[in-house]
């Protein structure tokens, strides 16, 4: 399941009133009439023209990539990957910007007690979670911290951490209150691409296995399961007497190995930005692209029921991460039974739009086999779990039930308050907050730094805009730039050269201080697309690095070969410190932007754009001026871009008075064609498995890639 997710909808919200100091700067002199001519013109067809824009400006990396995904030796498909990454960067389509934490935090939740694993859902599985009554000591956090350290992959920190809770004088709870920052658009698992759906759906059913505290997988529905020696073929034994329920706890039908076939015909049946996960390329579960493109039945699909409680999938090529996506949402159990009383059908018979069909429209309308039920659920306020008394680990829960409070994160205080009332059971510190907490006399003892994730917000540059107001309400977000101003932002979004400039214009340190403080202000910024320390070597590989042959030894992190790779494509960004690609601004970079710049201005004016302080280019970059952490970080990229570029880039702030409209420009939109911005840092994504494929995916064409619409094509 792919996770698009919205910056700013993350954990630290930062949102209050304010008015926007910047204002929204109107467009300046018009230029004369440009003489530029377009090289896409004569292209109307959608697909083949973004087809065309993608071949421009990610040919590179997308024939790197087709090499790495068809490497058979996993050390070298790392560095292959890695390889492609650099193109990727290289080709300047997006500024990498942060990951999910790296903040101030008060917090009732031990930590690592539901698992820190880096990719897939099951970080947001919480019946495991150890909750207290008190606020847990900072120095308390550190010292589990480095005990779960010490114990990873003994089995007894969950033991551990409750033992050494109560000696402190916690008592522990059975109940746990988090926010949550948006409804979900659909309760069907198997029908979603969007992080705040399965984030909540995650907790109502269970996987084949799931990653403990430990980062170990472990047995879920699955009892136990076998790989053969060619590593085709998988086959898992399914627990028995086990049910689904309603979200009122009863019985609605047995759970059987076909569960896990309905369900992954109905997602494949979805259409959904799903499926390529099961497809070649990634799971590469027999016939899946054949089934997909209509040459194939569901029967000749590799996932079969042999008996009641045995399940098989058959891969056409062996896939070193097969496992760790089992826990993911593609591979869920759906009640075929259920799923039909509801409306569902299968195969050409699938209709969503029919008006019998109820499956997944309410919380009501779903089975569960999870640890939980969504007992209570009205939008924009709250969604409650209680447990599932027919789970099949019920005695192992640590929690009882859970309530999922609403916000939009506008409203600072009350944040904190609930946090300090015990409304809920945590909160991220924005500035403002540590202030509230210092003023409190409690910071020092109880504030500690959350822990990054694996999640890659960027800063997408639009290669292609093609709308100029909202799609959603044609009177919202309305650019200022006259037709000339559209043309030369196009023109020059097609150049590398000003792409690189800009993203090498964006102070990301001060960007990223307007909402964590200056303290902090490194922690989360991130570097690259896929982590550095993501994946290691495994074996001695030997591939070529520019124009010559270099071997890496075992043990070589990804980040070191990415960074190889850039540094002898010329491109003058850091992304790997020789530990790390986090944690420090490799891209902010005033004399290699301007080296960029001159060069893009040259080429420019080859094709018929002028480019001069007086005729700048200009940038549309959408703002929410509900939102005091949008409100400045946006003034932030402003003032970067214009003093690192000498006025040649001018931004306009386009102002949204609305979280809805904000998001109808940024992030819920189907297609390319409807992105409203020329630079957006409202989204990212966060991994699915354990393969830097699971990043690297997002940007393949014709639809297959998530992401590659936030460039504006596809």
């Amino acid at each position: 399941m792919k996770k698009f997710l919205a910056l700013m909808l993350a954990v630290v919200m930062v949102m209050s009133m304010a008015a926007c100091a910047g204002g929204t700067q109107q467009a300046g002199n018009t230029p004369n009439t440009v003489t530029y001519v377009d090289p896409f013109k004569d292209i109307t067809d959608y697909d083949e023209l973004s087809q065309a824009v993608y071949d421009l400006v990610l040919g590179d990396f997308y024939d790197a990539y087709q090499a790495a995904l068809a490497e058979k030796n996993v050390s070298k498909r790392y560095a292959l990957m890695a390889i492609a990454e650099a193109k990727m960067l290289g080709a300047g389509i997006f500024l990498p910007t942060t990951s999910q934490g790296g903040n101030y935090a008060l917090t009732r939740v031990a930590p690592y007690t539901n698992t820190p694993i880096l990719f897939g859902n099951d970080t947001y599985r919480f019946h495991d979670r150890i909750v207290v009554t008190e606020l847990i000591k900072a120095s308390e956090i550190t010292e589990m911290k480095a005990k779960w350290a010490e114990l990873v992959g003994s089995g007894t920190y969950e033991s551990w951490v409750k033992e050494y809770l109560t000696g402190k004088g916690y008592t522990i709870k059975d109940s746990h209150v988090a926010y949550f920052d948006a409804d979900p658009q659909t309760w069907d698992v198997l029908a979603t691409a969007q992080a705040a759906d399965s984030e909540i759906l995650v907790n109502t059913y269970d996987g084949l296995i799931e990653y403990d505290m430990e980062n170990a997988y472990q047995p879920a529905l699955a009892e136990s399961w076998t790989i053969s020696e060619d590593g085709l073929t998988y086959t898992f034994k399914i627990r028995q007497n086990q049910v689904w329920v309603d979200n009122q706890g009863r019985k609605v039908a047995d759970l059987k190995a076909d569960d896990f076939v309905a369900g992954m015909q109905h997602m494949l049946d979805n259409g959904s930005d799903l499926a390529y996960l099961v497809c070649g390329g990634c799971a590469n579960i027999v016939n899946t692209d054949e089934y997909l493109a209509g040459e194939a039945t569901f029967e000749e699909v590799g996932v079969k029921a042999i008996d009641d409680y045995t399940l098989q999938y058959t891969l056409t090529e062996p896939t070193s991460y097969f496992m760790t996506m089992l826990g993911y949402g593609v591979f869920a159990p759906m009640s075929r039974e259920y799923y039909v009383s509801m409306g569902g059908q299968f195969g050409d018979d699938f209709d969503p739009t029919a008006e019998s069909y109820k499956y997944g429209k309410s919380p009501d309308t779903i089975a569960y086999c999870g640890p939980f039920r969504v007992t209570n659920f009205t939008s924009n306020n709250t969604i409650k779990f209680e447990t599932n008394a027919s789970y099949w680990n019920v005695a192992g829960n640590n929690l009882k039930s859970m309530t999922f409070l609403y916000t939009d994160g506008s409203d600072n205080k009350k944040m904190y308050d609930d946090c300090i009332n015990g409304v809920v059971d945590g909160v991220g510190l924005t500035e403002e907050r540590v202030e509230m907490a210092r003023n409190a006399g409690i910071f020092d003892e109880y504030a500690y730094v959350s822990d990054t994730d694996a999640t890659s917000y960027c800063g997408f540059f639009n290669i292609r805009r093609a709308a100029f107001a909202n799609a959603n309400d044609a009177n919202v977000g309305k650019s200022p730039k006259s037709e000339d101003e559209k043309i030369r932002t196009g023109a020059a979004m097609l150049n590398q050269h000003f792409r690189l400039a800009l993203a090498m214009s964006i102070d990301r340190g001060t960007y990223n201080a307007q909402s964590v403080g200056e303290e902090l202000k490194l922690n989360s910024l991130i570097n690259s697309y896929v982590p550095g320390t993501y994946c290691v070597l495994e074996e001695e590989v030997t591939v070529k690095i520019g124009d010559a042959d270099k071997t890496y030894a075992a043990g070589t992190f990804y980040g070191q070969i990415l960074q190889d790779q850039l540094t002898a494509d010329g491109i003058a960004i850091k992304v790997w410190n020789g530990t790390s690609s986090a944690g420090f601004d490799g891209w902010y970079n005033p004399e290699a932007c301007a080296a960029e710049m001159a060069k893009a201005v040259e080429e420019l004016k080859a094709q018929g754009i002028e480019i001069s302080a007086e005729n700048p280019i200009y940038l549309d970059i959408p703002y929410r001026s509900d939102s005091e952490n949008s409100i400045k970080q946006k003034n932030a990229m402003k003032q970067s871009i214009e003093a690192s570029t000498n006025g040649l880039i001018k931004v306009n702030l386009i102002e949204y008075t609305t979280r809805d409209n904000y998001l109808y420009a940024t992030y819920w939109y189907d297609q390319g064609n409807a992105a409203n911005f020329d630079l957006n840092d409202g989204s990212g994504w966060g991994p699915d498995y354990g393969d830097p494929s699971t990043y690297l995916g997002t940007m393949m064409p014709q639809y297959d890639g998530y992401m590659t619409k936030s460039l504006g094509i596809f």
